[in-house]
This record gives C-alpha cells, sequence and structure tokens, in this order.
C-alpha cells in the first residue's frame, strides 16, 4: 500500500508540472496561480519552475499563522512540481497554428486533473496552495468556496498586472477542473488500511483485529 501511495504521489506531482508546461506552449491562458508565476518570472529572470518552487515555500511560511502543518506530500509538491515545470518546458515545442494550441490545451486540463486526482489521493498531505485555502477558511470561518475564490482573484490580478497570460484557458481551467477531480478522484484515492479480523481459539465465538486493532499510521 505505501509503495502505490508512494508512486502515485511523485507520478501526480510530475504530470502536474508536465500539465503546467502544456498550459504555456497551449498560449491560451493560465490557471490563477501559474498567471502569477508567469508573472513573477518574466520580471525576475528566473525560470518559471524556479518561482513555482520559491513561491511554494513563501505560501507554505503563511501556513505558521493559520497553525497548518506541512506533510511529506506537501514538501514533494513545493519541489517537484516546479521541476517538472521546467523539463516540460524543455521538452514540449510551441505551437504556431490554433488546432494544435487549442489540443495541447485540451491536453494540459485533462493530465492536470489525472495529476490532481493522483497526489490528493495519495493521502500524503495538500499542495501548499490549497493548504492555505484550507487553513485560511478555517481561522476564518469562510467557506472554502469564499476562501479559495479569493485567494485566486489577488493571484490572477497580481499576475496579470506582473505580465502572466489570462485567456481562454483561464476560464477553461477555472469551470473543468472542479468537475474532473471529482469525477477521477475515486479512482485515485488509495483506501486506508483497515485492521483484519483473526480467530480466536478453536470454539471461540468473538474474533478480535490483528495488531490490536491499531490501524496503520496511528500511533
Amino acid at each position: 500500500m505505501m509503495t502505490r501511495r508512494l508512486l502515485q504521489l511523485f507520478t501526480g506531482l510530475a504530470m502536474y508540472g508536465i500539465s503546467l508546461a502544456m498550459f504555456i506552449r497551449a498560449g491560451l491562458g493560465l490557471d490563477p496561480w501559474d498567471v502569477f508565476h508567469q508573472g513573477l518570472a518574466g520580471k525576475t529572470g528566473l525560470s518559471i519552475g524556479a518561482v513555482v518552487v520559491i513561491v511554494s515555500f513563501l505560501v507554505l511560511l503563511l501556513w505558521i499563522p493559520l497553525r497548518q502543518w506541512p506533510g511529506f506530500g506537501t514538501l514533494c509538491n513545493a519541489v517537484l512540481v516546479g521541476v517538472f515545470a521546467d523539463v516540460g518546458l524543455a521538452l514540449i515545442p510551441e505551437f504556431s497554428h490554433l488546432g494544435g494550441q487549442i489540443g495541447m490545451l485540451a491536453g494540459a486540463v485533462l493530465l492536470n486533473g489525472i495529476a490532481s486526482a493522483c497526489y490528493i489521493g495519495a493521502r500524503f498531505g495538500p499542495g501548499a496552495r490549497d493548504g492555505l485555502m484550507t487553513g485560511l477558511a478555517r481561522r476564518t470561518g469562510w467557506s472554502v468556496r469564499t476562501s479559495r475564490t479569493g485567494i485566486e482573484i489577488v493571484v490572477l490580478a497580481t499576475g496579470w498586472l506582473l505580465g502572466g497570460s489570462v485567456g481562454v484557458g483561464t476560464v477553461v481551467y477555472a469551470l473543468a477542473i472542479g468537475p474532473l477531480v471529482q469525477l477521477l478522484l475515486p479512482r485515485f484515492t488509495v483506501p486506508e488500511a483497515r485492521p483484519v479480523a483473526l480467530p480466536l481459539e478453536s470454539g471461540a465465538d468473538h474474533e478480535i483485529p490483528a495488531g490490536g486493532g491499531w490501524q496503520v499510521g496511528q500511533k
């Protein structure tokens, strides 16, 4: 079970980074956070992957007053998505015709949905940006929807002012990613380990769970 979780986590994060590169190569607009990343990259001269990593750790600093704690998957997310975004940009060519751009955008949205379901379903902790959203909702009493909308409006507007790409891809992502992840997540969620009942001595009327009833991960 742990092997599957780790494999799913790393595969999901790699695909997420590649999907980011596909959005950029499509040239039709990015999701709000990546509009911000692209805008910062343009102003600083850093690669977009490097910016993704730096912003991830800066966002994790905002978890401290929210009393939110990162998991193993959170830290992997902070590093690997940016690394694979740069790998994807090195491998994927730009498209100059609309048909190729539309195909690349569709592939990016689909891959992003699968990637999100993979790393969330591995149950190693949320990404830095998702944790900021849920932590803010918990500490303020706002709904998750309100917290997410507020955060994404701020980063989208800031990224646009910095020169990030806003377009039809931004709208497509906003409309499609939620339903897509909701559809795929049950297929990729790794079930929690459950205790296995072991019979008592022959003739006994009861059973006891293996390991004294403790589940994997309990202390």
